[in-house]
């Protein structure tokens, strides 16, 4: 079963022993959230709680804790290590602890009723761990991203309005400045959508450029890719060029002129507005060596 994609932020009141994640299961006791999951997450032989909780949409487990073990750092439900999807342990290396926080922190904070869209650093994880783990996945993957190119968002510009073509220069053009100066790579740019295409020189060129990331960087391209429609404001972002609201407003131009010129929709943009950045903080979090 898959998970949401929204984002989740660091929640402040964890206190410092938990954060510190000694060897030892830390136990949250803060407020809650809402989620969905699966009955193969659990550790061990099927749990009846967590059945019941599938078709009852309840929250069946006590306490979440971060357990710090020999080969990573795994969450635990009631003292069981949460698992993928496809049943593998989630386990995050040392150096990600910000991200097992994260994880940690989506599992606390879930009320009675849960909700399938609340495990966003969850799901960005299982998705690193069971499926670009895999070698030839990544291959695949890679291939299946640079697409992104030939509809890219940074490379349709337009010349009217004013307030759009401001913010297309003030926010695209550093970015193709920085692709041509770091990958020696030209991007076209097109004013239809129809049969588009970026030359196969800098897809090469591209794809050398990623083919070195690991499965937790290409996790987070992949879902950076899908939140932005931008093969390069992705990129961008995992080689930290970007930060996560530079991210958005670039994926966002022409939504952001719209906004300008005749207001805002509410309940649509704003909302929008808050998902793209949670989208894009959890890829940043799992980049994150903390």
């Amino acid at each position: 079963m898959g998970y949401g994609t929204t984002a989740t932020r660091p929640v402040s009141h964890m206190s410092g022993s938990f954060l510190r994640m000694q060897s030892v299961t830390r136990v949250f006791r803060p407020r809650s959230l809402q989620l969905r999951f699966n009955s193969s997450l659990v550790d061990g032989p099927p749990v009846t709680e967590a059945n019941r909780a599938e078709t009852t949409m309840k929250r069946f487990w006590t306490t979440v804790g971060i357990e710090n073990r020999k080969d990573g750092v795994a969450i635990t439900l009631d003292k069981r290590a949460l698992k993928t999807p496809s049943g593998n342990v989630l386990l995050l290396p040392h150096n990600k602890r910000l991200a097992a926080t994260l994880v940690a922190a989506e599992w606390e904070n879930q009320n009675v009723v849960l909700k399938p869209h609340a495990l966003p650093m969850t799901s960005l994880v299982s998705r690193a761990i069971d499926f670009f783990a895999e070698p030839n996945s990544r291959v695949d993957a890679r291939r299946s991203l640079l697409e992104y190119l030939d509809t890219d968002t940074i490379c349709f510009y337009q010349d009217y309005p004013e307030p759009l073509v401001t913010q297309q220069q003030a926010h695209w053009d550093p970015l193709l400045a920085w692709v041509a100066e770091t990958y020696d790579a030209r991007i076209e740019k097109f004013t239809s959508i129809l049969s588009n295409s970026q030359s196969e020189d800098s897809k090469a060129k591209f794809l050398a450029a990623i083919e070195g990331f690991n499965h937790w960087e290409m996790a987070s391209l992949e879902r950076a890719i899908h939140a932005t429609k931008s093969f390069i404001i992705a990129l961008a972002l995992v080689k930290r060029k970007l930060t996560v609201n530079q991210a958005s407003d670039a994926a966002r131009v022409e939504v952001n002129s719209q906004i300008e010129r005749w207001g805002e929709v509410e309940d649509t943009h704003d909302v929008d507005f808050h998902d793209i950045r949670r989208q894009l903080g959890s890829a940043a979090s799992l980049l994150s060596d903390a």
